[in-house]
């Protein structure tokens, strides 16, 4: 259930006063160079900090129904969220697909009627599916679940020779119980979209061993990085007491920065083959566009992504001076070598514009309000009281048992949030099939002509090969894609390229 931003969210408190003083009495010689604003910019932060909690000190006293609010916060985003599903689900029922999309669904084919079948039975699994997790939730706080899961984790630290006194132990142990506890009921659910639906509409190309491979594979690396990196994460707390925002802010920027790096080059090839991709017109024309752009190319990649389904991507990743790029074979299958090369020219468009950065400072600004919030939740033994936990843990609130309830409760500050980050991605996804369009002028390289049309055929030929839905309600949209819709931006592309046309006539 927990819907809150969770990749980049921390907890408690910092207290730098243990060191012995500010930063201008340790390093007196220091005290008029700019360093010494650090502390004044410190205080400055701490002082707004504490204005905040003093606003939500009522979190610490008042015998609130937590669980209550909970529980009604959570069914609202559960039943809006069923709400839009029946809102996209007659557009289903259409025979025709949209007029600019009329000559690709052709009468000979049957593309279009696949693409709805598929689309309805997608529908029909995700309303049930969620409101069959929603469920499982509910009766997980509803019954105290996660106060047993707690004593649970203590019970076998004291089998391991560990006391209670612990508590990074005891909360890597009740993650791990309540991860398993939750991951088996909704196990069947996998399977299902796996071998049924998937496979049902002919995309599904995984193996039974292969899913089982993958499962355990996913469930190790997860504890292998979940459980240094949450020792990490609360070690923090304990250090920097509670002026922990900014340090904690920058352990999770040092990992997320991390993970950028890893996930790829580590993890990614434990379940998928990343091969150089082959000489040819391709490659060429790959590395010929970003030689163009100065973009800083290290390695260019295939990855065999129909070893396990039949879908289509591409992406690039690194850090600013060493970049990598991943194309999927079944795209490179799909797609002619100058339809994958406009694909590349709008993800590059993306680096060209710094999207990715910006994404990180808006998800950076993201965790700066949760961390702000945090504080006067982690010393409320009222909250913990309302959800089952016993006085005795409640009196001193485990940091992980109380940044996970504040999680709860941030339900559906987090999902309202959500609405706005979609809205910026699209943003930057019409920005960067404007980047594709207007390359051939930015470049001033006949190379690069007629590459909103060929970006515009890329894309209705991964929506095509994917029976992607090509009616799409508009509230749905808002709420669920991070990209426009597939009509929206073929008029997207044509608006960029008439006014392409228009500028160019009025400089001649």
């Amino acid at each position: 259930m927990n819907r809150a931003f969770i990749g980049g969210c921390a907890e408690d408190r910092f207290h730098v006063t243990q060191l012995g003083g500010s930063r201008a009495t340790l390093f007196p010689s220091l005290s008029s160079s700019p360093v010494s604003a650090v502390p004044c910019t410190m205080d400055f932060l701490h002082t707004q900090l504490d204005a905040v909690q003093k606003q939500l000190a009522f979190v610490t006293t008042d015998a609130i129904n937590w669980k209550g609010y909970v529980q009604a916060f959570s069914w609202s985003v559960a039943l809006f969220e069923t709400y839009l599903l029946f809102r996209q689900y007659p557009l289903y029922s259409k025979t025709e697909p949209p007029a600019v999309l009329a000559a690709h669904f052709g009468p000979e084919t049957d593309t279009f009627e696949k693409s709805q079948k598929y689309g309805k039975d997608k529908a029909k699994f995700q309303i049930f599916s969620g409101l069959y997790k929603q469920c499982i939730d509910s009766a997980m706080i509803q019954y105290g679940f996660y106060a047993w899961a707690w004593a649970t984790a203590g019970r076998i630290l004291v089998r391991f020779g560990y006391g209670l006194e612990y508590e990074i132990v005891q909360s890597i142990a009740f993650c791990a119980v309540v991860f398993f506890l939750s991951v088996v009921p909704t196990l069947p659910l996998t399977v299902y979209q796996t071998f049924v639906l998937e496979e049902k509409h002919g995309f599904n190309k995984t193996t039974p061993s292969l899913f089982v491979a993958d499962t355990l594979k996913g469930w190790g690396i997860g504890f292998v990085i979940g459980a240094p990196f949450l020792a990490a994460f609360l070690y923090v707390f304990k250090w920097a007491g509670d002026r922990f925002v900014p340090w904690l802010m920058g352990f999770l920027l040092i990992f997320q920065m991390s993970m950028v790096i890893l996930y790829p080059t580590v993890i990614q090839p434990l379940f998928n083959k990343l091969s150089p991709l082959a000489e040819g017109d391709l490659r060429n024309r790959i590395e010929n566009l970003a030689t163009k752009l100065n973009f800083p190319l290290k390695h260019l990649y295939e990855i065999d992504g129909s070893k396990r389904s039949s879908h289509s991507n591409a992406y690039f990743f690194g850090l600013p001076w060493s970049k990598h790029i991943v194309i999927f074979d079944t795209l490179i299958k799909e797609s002619s070598p100058e339809e994958v090369e406009a694909v590349l020219a709008h993800e590059l468009g993306h680096w060209y514009y710094l999207h990715p950065t910006k994404l990180l400072c808006v998800s950076q600004f993201h965790i700066f309000t949760i961390l702000a919030l945090f504080p006067a939740f982690l010393h409320a033994p009222p909250l913990l009281r309302s959800f089952d936990f016993p006085k005795s843990v409640a009196a001193r609130p485990p940091t992980i048992i109380a940044f996970m309830l504040f999680q709860m409760i941030l339900t559906p500050l987090e999902a309202i949030a959500s609405i706005g980050m979609n809205a910026l991605s699209r943003k930057f996804e019409w920005e960067a099939d404007a980047f594709a369009c207007e390359l051939q002028d930015k470049l001033d390289s006949e190379d690069m002509k007629n590459m909103g049309d060929r970006l515009g055929k890329a894309l209705i030929t991964l929506h095509v090969k994917n029976l992607s839905t090509v009616w799409v309600d508009w509230m749905y949209s808002a709420y669920h894609h991070s990209h426009p819709t597939l009509t929206e931006r073929l008029k997207g592309l044509e608006t960029f390229q008439a006014k392409r046309g228009s500028l160019k006539k009025k400089a001649s």
